[in-house]
C-alpha cells in the first residue's frame, strides 16, 4: 500500500505555479489575482479562505478576500459580484460556499462571469468540461486527476466507481474519468447492493459526506481507493474534542489498496492546488479557450 500524499504532490506543483508566475513578472505579463467573497462567519469557510490567501501569497498571485456580514442581502451580493465581473484587474472570482439561507446559491454562482469561474460551477464551464473541451474545472476532481497523474496511475480500461453525485465531485469527477478512459458507475444513496459494485471497482473514489462509510469488505484487493470526505467527529481524546474522519474506513481499507488517499493530507490540498491552476489559467488566454 502506499498513501497518495496530497501534501507533497501540491507542494510539487506550487513549485512549478510559482515559478511560471515569475517568468510572467519578469517578462512583464500580468500577475494573477484571485478574488474571494466571504459571507458570514461560517469557521470551515473562514479557515478555507485564508488558505486561499496563503497560497496565494505562497505562488506570488495577487489576491483579495472582501469579507461581509451575514446580513447581507441577495441583491447586495449580486451587485459585488458583478462589479468583480468588469474589474479587468482581476482574473479569478469564488464566492465561498455555503451562503446564509435567505441567499440563492444558484442564482449568485451563475451570475459570476464564466470567464472568472475558477471554481468550475458555471453551467457554461459545466457544459464545455463535459464535452472535453479547454475550461475551468471544478477544483477538487481538477486536483483528483493531478494527484492520479502524479503518481502515474493507470486509468485507461479501468473500473471507476464515483460515490456520491454532488455537483461539485461526483458528477464532475465522473466526466472526467471518462476521458481518462476508465469504464465509470456513479452510485448514491439510493444504489442498491452498493457492494456489487464497489468490489468490481480498480478504483474508487469515496465523496457522500458519510464518515467511515466505505469499509474493507467493500473493496477488492489492489484496489486504488481516493477518499473525498472530510467530516468533524466528537473525540473526547482529541485536544480539540474532535477528529476529522473521510468517508473510508482507513484503518481497515488500507491493507487491502494498491494507493489510498489519507485525510487530512490527501485530496484537500490538492482542492486548493486545482484552484490555482485555474487561476493561473484564467489569465494566461494565450493558453485558454476564452
Amino acid at each position: 500500500m502506499e498513501l497518495l500524499n496530497g501534501n507533497e504532490v501540491s507542494k510539487i506543483i506550487k513549485l512549478s505555479i510559482k515559478e511560471e508566475v515569475a517568468k510572467r513578472k519578469a517578462a512583464g505579463q500580468k500577475t494573477p489575482h484571485l478574488a474571494a467573497i466571504l459571507v458570514g462567519a461560517d469557521g470551515a469557510s473562514m479557515t478555507y479562505v485564508a488558505a486561499k490567501e496563503k497560497d496565494c501569497k505562497e505562488v506570488g498571485f495577487d489576491s483579495t478576500v472582501l469579507r461581509f456580514e451575514a446580513s447581507m442581502s441577495e441583491e447586495e451580493l449580486l451587485a459585488e459580484v458583478e462589479k468583480i465581473n468588469q474589474n479587468k484587474d482581476i482574473d479569478g472570482l469564488i464566492v465561498q460556499l455555503p451562503l446564509p439561507k435567505h441567499i440563492n446559491e444558484k442564482r449568485v454562482t451563475e451570475a459570476i462571469s464564466f470567464k472568472k469561474d475558477v471554481d468550475g460551477f458555471h453551467p457554461m464551464n459545466v457544459g464545455m468540461m463535459f464535452k472535453g473541451l479547454k475550461t475551468f474545472l471544478p477544483a477538487t476532481p481538477y486536483g483528483i486527476i493531478k494527484l492520479l497523474e502524479h503518481y502515474g496511475i493507470e486509468t485507461s480500461g479501468k473500473n471507476c466507481v464515483v460515490i456520491g453525485r454532488s455537483d461539485i465531485v461526483g458528477k464532475p469527477m465522473s466526466a472526467l474519468m471518462l476521458q481518462k478512459n476508465c469504464t465509470v458507475t456513479i452510485c448514491h444513496s439510493k444504489t442498491q447492493n452498493l457492494s456489487d459494485f464497489t468490489l468490481r471497482a480498480d478504483i474508487i473514489i469515496a465523496a457522500l459526506g458519510i464518515p467511515l462509510f466505505l469499509k474493507a469488505e467493500m473493496v477488492k484487493e489492489g484496489a486504488v481507493v481516493i477518499d473525498v470526505g472530510i467530516t468533524r467527529v466528537e473525540d473526547a481524546s482529541n485536544k480539540n474534542g474532535y477528529k476529522l474522519k473521510g468517508d473510508v474506513d482507513f484503518d481497515s481499507v488500507a491493507s487491502k489498496c494498491s494507493y489510498i488517499t489519507p485525510v487530512p493530507g490527501g485530496v484537500g490540498p490538492m482542492t486548493r492546488v486545482g484552484l490555482l491552476l485555474n487561476t493561473l489559467d484564467a489569465v494566461s488566454h494565450e493558453s485558454h479557450l476564452f
